[in-house]
């Protein structure tokens, strides 16, 4: 039910305390000797997952082996369910009350591209299987990279070589258009329908650019009588030559109600990189490398850019409304006062904040950083580079690599599951929609 998942992504919020492949700059990184504070709690994972790592010195993990259908592997102390759990019982104002059952938030999906394959995994957080796998545009020649999810739990993708495409989470919401009587959609990697047959692509709205990364949603209003977020909007942004537009699209159609010209900002390599929204669904945007720091305003559409003293591959917004560039460093702005703090961290892609005081970053390790002191916190070794990191709606933190694996990582202990069998995976945007969810404002009910 859509109320479900509405509930999902709001509640993440409740929960904790908290690039590209072809043709971009890649790397990894290493972290700076901080480890993982000690805990005992396991992690979630599929019940079905091989269990051969084990607890690394410092709280990090060794490798949980692949297994023999490119599936899921878990390391030693993984466990079913287990983790952070979520009471939300006598909310005022929330969805659980307009919705069936107990309340308790029944499931989330982290949503991978796949670049090479020019198709978006669908893949449960909680049971670690993949449930979906799409194609991204009509010549299966997209090039994906940036995922965004809303909060209703439906998801946009931005293809680097043009165009946006948007599919649902849940098969309620999806459309009988071939009038057979069930929903003809995909189960999993196995099983890609061809394009135009996928029934829960809500729509595909073509672009004309030659660079097209960032992808951000707005939060919406939520509608207690619909029981779901209405009025979602999406952020895109393109480049052709050194021409930069961003662009403000409906999300419940796709059509294009706004297009944002960006004077005096160089393209640069690709254009505007990376996007996220604040409380109040305004556009940040950040460049590769540096350069220039976008704001757009959500109601008026003006433009205002600051230089970006940090060198920047991810960039995020927390819940304080700190607008972050990660890459080696950890750039912080505040708006307010429009200053920036950095530190050299050894990150090397992607970030998301925790809800608590922890900055998360691609690298391996992978890093987490004290938000206010940008001191590093907690290094946790993985069997590979991550470029792109996300945090689910049980509090675990997602590594997503540059080979043929993402990591579900249990920050207080170190230790981890792999999901295997991805294509080419390239997404450290809000993979997940916590990061959405986290900022506030918009759609998130009042508590």
């Amino acid at each position: 039910m859509s109320n479900r998942i509405a509930l999902v992504f709001w509640a993440s919020a409740l929960a904790l305390g908290c690039g590209d492949s072809t043709g971009d700059d890649t790397g990894g990184g290493s972290g700076d000797g901080a480890t993982a504070n000690p805990a005992t709690s396991d992690t979630g994972s599929d019940p079905s997952a091989t269990s051969n790592g084990t607890s690394a010195p410092g709280g990090g993990a060794s490798s949980g082996g692949m297994d023999d259908t490119g599936g899921t592997t878990g390391n030693d102390g993984a466990e079913t369910g287990a983790g952070i759990k979520l009471d939300l019982g006598g909310i005022p104002d929330s969805p659980n009350f307009c919705m069936e059952g107990d309340g308790e938030v029944e499931f989330s999906y982290i949503w991978v591209a796949n670049s090479t394959q020019s198709t978006i995994s669908k893949i449960n957080t909680r049971t670690l299987v993949e449930e979906g796998r799409y194609y991204t545009r009509p010549d299966l020649n997209g090039n994906p990279s940036r995922t965004s999810v809303s909060l209703n739990g439906n998801v946009a993708v931005a293809n680097r070589n043009g165009g946006l495409t948007k599919f649902y989470v849940n098969e309620e919401n999806c459309h009988d258009t071939n009038g057979n009587g069930v929903i003809n959609s995909s189960t999993g990697s196995a099983d890609i329908k061809a394009w135009g047959s996928e029934e829960c692509m809500a729509w595909y709205t073509p672009m004309v650019y030659t660079s097209q990364r960032p992808v951000a949603w707005t939060q919406g209003e939520w509608n207690q009588e619909q029981c779901a977020t209405i009025n979602e909007k999406v952020w895109t942004s393109g480049a052709n030559g050194e021409s930069i537009e961003v662009l403000f699209v409906d999300g419940e159609t796709g059509v294009v109600e706004q297009t944002i010209p960006i004077p005096g900002v160089s393209a640069g390599y690709y254009g505007i990189y990376g996007a996220a929204v604040d409380s109040e669904g305004n556009f940040w945007g950040s460049q590769l490398g540096g350069g220039t720091l976008v704001n757009v305003d959500r109601q008026t559409f003006m433009v205002r850019t600051w230089p970006t003293p940090a060198g920047g591959y991810g960039m995020t917004v927390d819940q304080d409304g700190y607008v972050w560039t990660c890459s080696y460093q950890a750039g912080r702005f505040d708006p307010v006062t429009e200053t920036w703090q950095q530190a050299n961290v050894n990150g090397s892609g992607g970030c998301m904040a925790d809800g608590g005081n922890i900055l998360w970053m691609a690298a391996n390790p992978m890093i987490g950083i004290n938000r206010q002191t940008l001191a590093v916190e907690y290094s946790i070794p993985l069997p590979d580079y991550v470029h792109g990191v996300s945090v689910d709606v049980d509090g675990y933190v997602w590594g997503v690599s540059m080979n043929t694996s993402a990591y579900k990582v249990d920050p207080a202990t170190g230790l981890y599951d792999t999901v295997t069998g991805l294509i080419g995976p390239y997404t450290y945007s809000d993979m997940t929609g916590f990061a959405l969810s986290n900022v506030g404002g918009g759609g998130a009910p009042s508590g």
